[in-house]
């Protein structure tokens, strides 16, 4: 059994605090606000972000990154993707040996249109850093927190590194883990989903029915896999846990933050109004400004993603957007995928 450190102590940090105690590892918990570590140590309650669950007490609450990270080999990094860069300086500075990183965010950072796991290998570059792998896939906090039937998958560039990993979040009763290679697949389809989730927040806001939901995910990950694949990435990935799952639960769930925000912009909300509100990191708005980007710079079709930056960043009306979508020209549905399979030779 292992000392881990879990960077983050949000929601899905601390849900998989949970799992990995579950599985009878020590778990030091990150935070930087004391009156959290404090409330995690004293009541083994961290009520504003997992109300009503009781926190095992393999957990201990850290305020000091540093002594977080004292004689640590893994740590899981649970952070928002704008503050991993910053987050990632101070690990370092803290380090005395190497550590595999596991990375548990979806994202991708505008104007560099880098993945996670590349801003790590860039901030971590050097001696101390072992192994990067990402951990991704359909996997609402609320519920693994309740100890619900999940399945994840993880992925890295050194396989025997993603295998560890997957033995010590493996929980035979509710956490299964799967291994995929595909690295990039992996986190661009769980970074992208945010984007359709939005989107299908948005059409739920504007009282448009499942019909419209189902064309939304569906032309969605099409969207989602010509970029990847352009990128590099094996179609055939967005067809499994990380692809077409995490789009699922994504944007059909209310525990979607990408959803909720979504549904809001759709109500008539302004984007400043929605994340007021939300009170917590919504991925999506910063992955379609880089998926935006990206796109326009790999000269790649992504007429969602388009419509929905026009939405949050150029005050587009939603409903005109959605009808945009409605209007163009026509094509063959095969097309795209056909395309993909030839390009990539599958």
């Amino acid at each position: 059994m292992e000392q881990i450190a879990v960077l983050g102590a949000g929601s899905w940090g601390t849900a998989l605090a949970m799992v990995l105690a579950d599985n009878g590892h020590t778990v030091r918990l990150w935070g930087h606000r004391q009156d959290q570590i404090d409330e995690i140590n004293e009541k083994h309650t961290n009520e504003k972000y997992l109300p009503g669950i009781q926190l095992p007490e393999a957990i201990v609450g850290y305020a000091d990154l540093c002594e977080a990270l004292t004689n640590i080999e893994t740590v899981v990094l649970a952070v928002p993707t704008k503050a991993i860069r910053e987050v990632l300086r101070k690990v370092r500075a803290c380090l005395k040996k190497p550590i595999t990183i596991v990375t548990v965010s979806k994202g991708i950072e505008p104007d560099t249109h880098k993945r996670i796991s590349e801003i790590i290998e860039e901030e971590m570059a050097g001696p101390f850093l072992k192994d990067v792998v990402v951990l991704s896939g359909p996997s609402h906090a609320e519920e693994v927190s309740r100890r619900q039937p999940t399945t994840v998958t993880v992925s890295s560039k050194n396989m025997e590194a993603a295998e560890r990993i997957q033995d010590l979040f493996m929980n035979h009763h509710y956490f299964r883990v799967y291994t995929n290679p595909d690295l990039i697949g992996v986190e661009i389809g769980g970074a992208l989903k945010n984007i359709i989730a939005l989107a299908a927040g948005i059409t739920d806001g504007l009282g448009y029915g499942d019909n419209a939901k189902a064309a939304l995910m569906t032309r969605g990950l099409a969207e989602i896999a010509r970029l990847g694949s352009a990128l590099g990435a094996n179609p055939l990935t967005f067809a499994g846990l990380t692809g077409i799952g995490d789009l699922i639960v994504t944007c059909t769930s209310v525990h979607s933050r990408n959803w909720r925000a979504g549904n809001l912009l759709g109500k008539g909300k302004s984007l400043d109004e929605v994340l007021e509100n939300m009170g917590m990191v919504v991925e999506g708005v910063r992955t379609t400004k880089a998926a935006y980007q990206l796109a326009k710079k790999m000269n790649v079709e992504m007429p969602i993603t388009t419509v929905l930056y026009d939405v949050l960043f150029n005050g587009k009306d939603p409903k005109a957007a959605v009808d945009s979508l409605m209007s163009r020209v026509k094509t063959h549905e095969m097309e795209d995928l056909s395309n993909i399979l030839v390009e990539r030779q599958y």
